[in-house]
C-alpha cells in the first residue's frame, strides 16, 4: 500500500481515531478512579468524625476528654497515614498518637455548628493529608464551649493506588487497542470489497470474459456501476457505428476502384499495356491503403478490449485454412494446427480473422512446404500466445534488428514483410498486444508471434 492507497488512509485513519479515544477514555478512567478513592477516603473521614463526636466529652474542670478511643488502630501506630485532632477555644488539644508530636495545621477558618469543611494539607512528614473537620458547641456550666473535631487520611495511598490501575488500565486498552485495530482492518477490507470486485469486473471486460459490469453490488457503488456499464455500452455501440462507417465506405471506394480496374483491362485489350500496368499499380496501391485504413477504423476505440465473447480458436483457424487452401499459395502447403481444446482468444472474431489471416497468407507465400500454428497460455491465464511458422526462408540476418526496431513502420522495410503485418500490428495496438518476428523457427522460417502477458513469446 501506497501513501495515496485508499485502504491505507481508512486504515490510519481508524488507527488515530482509536488511539485518541483510548487516550480520552483511559485518563477519564483514571480521573473517575482517583475521584472514587477520594470519595471513599472521605465517606471513612465522616465515620471517624462521627465517633470521635460521639465520644467527646468535658470534665467538670471544664477539660476535654474522650470517653471511648477510636476503634481504628491506625490511630495508635504512629505516622500510620491516618489522624485525628481535637481542639477549643481554651487552647485545649487533643490527638491521636499516629499524629506523634506534630499538628495539623488546620487553618482557623469559621466554621459553623454541625457544617464539614475538608481541606487537603500538608501533614507530618510532609506527608499529603485529606483533613476533614467539624465544629460543635459544648456547654460546660453555663458558658458555651466551641470545639473543632479533625480527622485527616494521607493521599499516598491514592496515588500508588492510581498508578497501579493505570498501569493494569494500559494493559487492558492496549490489548483493546489491538483487537479494535484489527477489527477497523477487517472493516476496511469488507468495506472496500466491491471496489475489488469492481475492479476484477474491468479486468475481465478488458480480457472479454464479460460484456458489462455485474449489478449485484452495494447500493453505494451502484450508481457507479451503472454509469461504467452506461459508458460502456455507449462505446460499443459508438464502435459498431465506425465499422458502418467502415464498411459504407469500403462499398464507396471499391466500386470505384473495380471500376479503373476494368478501364485498365480494356486498355490492355486497345494495346496500352503501360497505361494499363500504371492504373493496375495505382488501383493495387489504393487497395492496399484503403484495406489498412479500414482495419484501423475498425479496431480505432477499443482501447484495449474485446468486444463480445472470446473467439474460439479452431473453428476460426479451420475456416481461414480452408479459404487458403483455394488459392495457389495456400494449396502447395500444409497447415498444422496445434493448441489446447476449447481454446478461445479475448479479441473480437473479425479482428482476430484479420490478424490470423494475413500471417496465415505471409505464411504461406513465403512457405516451402509447411505452416505451423500453435497457442498456449499461462496456467493462471494471465497471457496467452498464438505462434504462426513457416519453412521457408525467413528473414535475412542482415534485417532482423531492423524488422523489430521501433518506431519504423512494418510496410516501409526495404525487404518488407508486407502491407498485412502492418495492418495485423495497427490491429493488435489496439488491443495491447504485441507482434513478435523471430527468424529462429523449428522449422527453419520465420516465426510469428501475437502475444500478451508477462511470459509472451518467450
Amino acid at each position: 500500500m501506497t501513501g495515496s492507497s485508499l485502504r491505507l488512509r481508512l486504515i490510519v485513519g481508524g488507527m488515530a481515531a482509536i488511539l485518541l479515544a483510548l487516550t480520552v477514555a483511559g485518563g477519564g478512567l483514571v480521573h473517575l478512579f482517583e475521584r472514587h478513592v477520594a470519595r471513599t477516603i472521605a465517606d471513612d473521614l465522616n465515620l471517624h468524625l462521627s465517633q470521635i463526636l460521639a465520644a467527646l466529652d468535658v470534665n467538670a474542670d471544664g477539660t476535654l476528654v474522650l470517653t471511648r478511643k477510636p476503634g481504628d488502630p491506625r490511630f495508635e501506630v504512629p505516622l500510620s497515614g491516618l489522624y485525628w485532632q481535637v481542639s477549643n477555644d481554651r487552647d485545649q488539644l487533643l490527638r491521636s498518637r499516629s499524629l506523634w508530636d506534630a499538628t495539623l495545621p488546620i487553618a482557623a477558618d469559621a466554621i459553623s455548628p454541625g457544617e464539614e469543611h475538608r481541606h487537603v494539607l500538608q501533614g507530618p512528614g510532609r506527608d499529603e493529608v485529606l483533613a476533614a473537620e467539624r465544629s460543635v458547641v459544648l456547654t460546660v456550666g453555663d458558658r458555651k464551649m466551641p470545639v473543632r473535631v479533625a480527622v485527616a487520611a494521607s493521599l499516598a495511598g491514592v496515588s500508588k493506588a492510581s498508578a497501579a490501575f493505570t498501569r493494569d488500565l494500559a494493559i487492558a486498552l492496549a490489548i483493546l487497542g489491538a483487537v479494535l485495530t484489527g477489527a477497523t482492518i477487517l472493516q476496511v477490507s469488507l468495506g472496500l470489497r466491491p471496489l475489488d470486485r469492481l475492479r476484477r469486473g474491468v479486468a475481465d471486460i478488458r480480457a472479454g470474459r464479460i460484456v458489462n459490469l455485474p449489478t449485484a453490488v452495494p447500493s453505494e457503488v451502484q450508481p457507479l456501476v451503472e454509469e461504467m456499464n452506461a459508458l460502456i455500452d455507449s462505446q460499443v455501440c459508438e464502435i459498431e457505428r465506425s465499422r458502418g462507417r467502415a464498411a459504407d465506405l469500403a462499398h464507396g471506394l471499391k466500386t470505384p476502384l473495380a471500376a479503373l480496374s476494368a478501364d485498365a483491362r480494356r486498355l490492355r485489350g486497345q494495346g496500352e499495356k503501360q497505361i494499363a500496368d500504371d492504373i493496375e499499380g495505382v488501383v493495387a496501391a489504393m487497395g492496399r491503403h484503403v484495406d489498412r485504413e479500414l482495419a484501423r477504423a475498425r479496431v480505432r476505440g477499443v482501447g484495449g478490449r474485446s468486444v463480445g465473447r472470446p473467439t474460439p480458436l479452431a473453428p476460426l483457424l479451420a475456416s481461414l485454412i480452408a479459404t487458403l487452401g483455394r488459392t495457389s499459395e495456400g494449396a502447395r502447403v500444409v497447415f498444422e494446427t496445434r493448441q489446447p481444446p476449447e481454446f478461445a482468444i479475448p479479441m473480437d472474431r473479425t479482428d482476430l480473422a484479420e490478424v490470423l489471416g494475413n500471417l496465415l497468407e505471409n505464411a504461406a507465400r513465403h512457405a516451402s512446404t509447411r505452416v505451423l500454428v500453435s497457442a498456449a497460455a499461462d496456467d493462471d491465464g494471465a497471457g496467452l500466445w498464438i505462434t504462426v511458422e513457416d519453412d521457408g526462408a525467413g528473414i535475412a540476418p542482415e534485417l532482423r534488428d531492423l524488422v523489430m526496431e521501433r518506431g519504423i513502420r512494418l510496410d516501409e522495410r526495404e525487404r518488407g514483410t508486407g502491407l498485412g503485418l502492418a495492418i495485423v500490428q495497427d490491429v493488435l495496438d489496439a488491443y495491447g498486444w504485441r507482434l513478435l518476428l523471430d527468424a529462429s523457427s523449428a522449422l527453419g522460417g520465420l516465426k510469428a508471434t501475437i502475444a500478451t502477458g508477462p511470459k509472451a513469446g518467450s
